[in-house]
């Protein structure tokens, strides 16, 4: 039987996109107190199925999964701070395209389609040219439009909405959340590999021993999750946990309780710190109640981050701009890595950040150890001394040498120099992943 919390999130799943939620209306509808319809809500909200808009409210949107590049007319709100005039009840739709109205109004018109959100200033006129061209409009500055405009808008659902920001500012905070969500495209979580429900193999805490035995002559898998009535996760039970233990014993008192577990939207680069950390070949996936979704195997999770290190980016971080700087020292040098000090590199006083100087020193190490030894690693210890202070736009050079490798760690130092002068120094350990 399903909880309340999860009885909640079905029925928001179910109503119509667009349609407005309130946690008092679902207490009632539910018959639950405020503060679990309130959890739920907030818990839909994580999973992208409802968004929250101040002095609008709470309402049930698409959740987009691939179409990443796109942002709903809601979340443009709450990008520029923005307040709804009309139209609210297409907020749930997705923008398309945003043009800025800085043209005449005849040249305007033409680049303007349903599902456009045209950007302008204080253009009554203009306004109503838009919404009838079946766009919405984001009017900057402040301004508002009149009640003409308002009813048309409220009639075919079009939102119109208003901002204090100009026109620029508002472009550029749009270009950022989706360049953002580009980013976020390429992070790999734990839902994209998990293997489902329907084909995880479990014990439950009614089975005896003589249960595992068989499910590991079926599957030749080792390890499996324990679960209760409620397919709550309550332990794990491996082959040492069973070793002398009669067929006849309780699964329930051989297991490993309170196992470690990990949700569906945990990044897998996080997954996988947390089984080379623990030693652990399999992970079981909960959701928000501890109930089983399904698993994770260590080899499928390393699998996924080769795969996904070899595809291209369409959004560059913070870190991929350092790495990208990082290049091999010209042959004949002492040096084994060179890189160049951008603007963005620096502290507000136009010296090299703490940041990127760790940046620098992971980058450094992890591809001498690569080279050493094939395959992925994570980072478990890094020590920084800054020596000298390093200027905007210098070309630092970095030297890298293995003080100690094994099959599951490696030990590496990295020196830092500005022509020829020691100017940073870094120990990184690492915990190599096994294949």
């Amino acid at each position: 039987m399903s909880t309340k919390h999860e009885q909640i999130l079905q029925h928001i799943y179910h109503l119509g996109v667009g349609e407005k939620i309130s946690v008092r209306r679902i207490a009632k509808v539910m018959n639950v107190s405020e503060g679990t319809a309130y959890r739920a809500i907030k818990e839909a909200e994580n999973q992208g199925i409802v968004t929250t808009i101040e002095r609008v409210g709470t309402i049930r949107v698409e959740k987009k999964k691939e179409n990443f590049e796109h942002l709903t007319f809601a979340e443009v709100v709450n990008i520029v701070d923005g307040q709804v005039l009309g139209g609210r009840d297409g907020l749930h739709k997705t923008l398309q395209r945003f043009v800025i109205g800085a043209m005449k109004m005849e040249a305007m018109m033409r680049y303007v389609e349903p599902g456009h959100l045209l950007i302008v200033g204080n253009r009554y006129q203009v306004h109503q040219l838009a919404l009838e061209a079946g766009a919405a409009v984001l009017i900057t500055g402040g301004f508002d439009t009149n009640e003409e405009t308002i009813a048309y808008a409220n009639e075919h659902s079009l939102p119109i909405i208003t901002t204090s920001y100009d026109t620029f500012t508002v472009a550029s905070m749009i270009n950022r959340a989706i360049y953002d969500q580009l980013i976020k495209k390429e992070i790999v979580f734990v839902e994209d590999i998990l293997i489902p429900l329907e084909d995880t193999h479990f014990l439950t805490t009614d089975h005896m021993v003589e249960r595992w035995h068989q499910l590991n002559t079926d599957t030749s898998h080792s390890r499996f999750p324990v679960v209760n009535n409620e397919m709550k996760v309550l332990g794990m039970v491996a082959a040492k946990d069973i070793l002398s233990m009669k067929e006849s014993t309780p699964v329930e008192k051989v297991m490993t309780a309170e196992p470690i577990t990990v949700n569906a939207q945990t990044s897998l680069a996080s997954a996988a710190h947390v089984m080379v950390w623990e030693g652990i070949e399999l992970l079981p996936v909960v959701d928000g109640e501890s109930r089983l979704l399904g698993v994770i195997s260590r080899q499928d999770v390393l699998k996924a981050l080769q795969v996904a290190q070899r595809q291209p980016h369409v959004g560059d971080t913070l870190d991929d701009l350092i790495t990208g700087n990082v290049e091999e020292a010209p042959g004949g040098s002492v040096y084994d890595y060179v890189c160049q000090l951008t603007p963005q590199m620096t502290n507000p006083i136009g010296m090299i950040s703490y940041g990127v100087l760790s940046t620098l020193v992971t980058e450094v190490g992890s591809r001498l150890l690569r080279r050493h030894r094939k395959g992925d690693l994570v980072v478990e210890n890094l020590s920084l001394y800054f020596l000298k202070p390093v200027q905007i736009e210098s070309e630092i050079e970095m030297k890298g040498k293995i003080l100690e490798v094994s099959r599951k760690s490696g030990k590496v130092d990295v020196e830092l120099y500005l022509e020829d002068e020691l100017v940073g120094k870094g120990l990184m350990m690492a915990q190599l992943l096994e294949k």
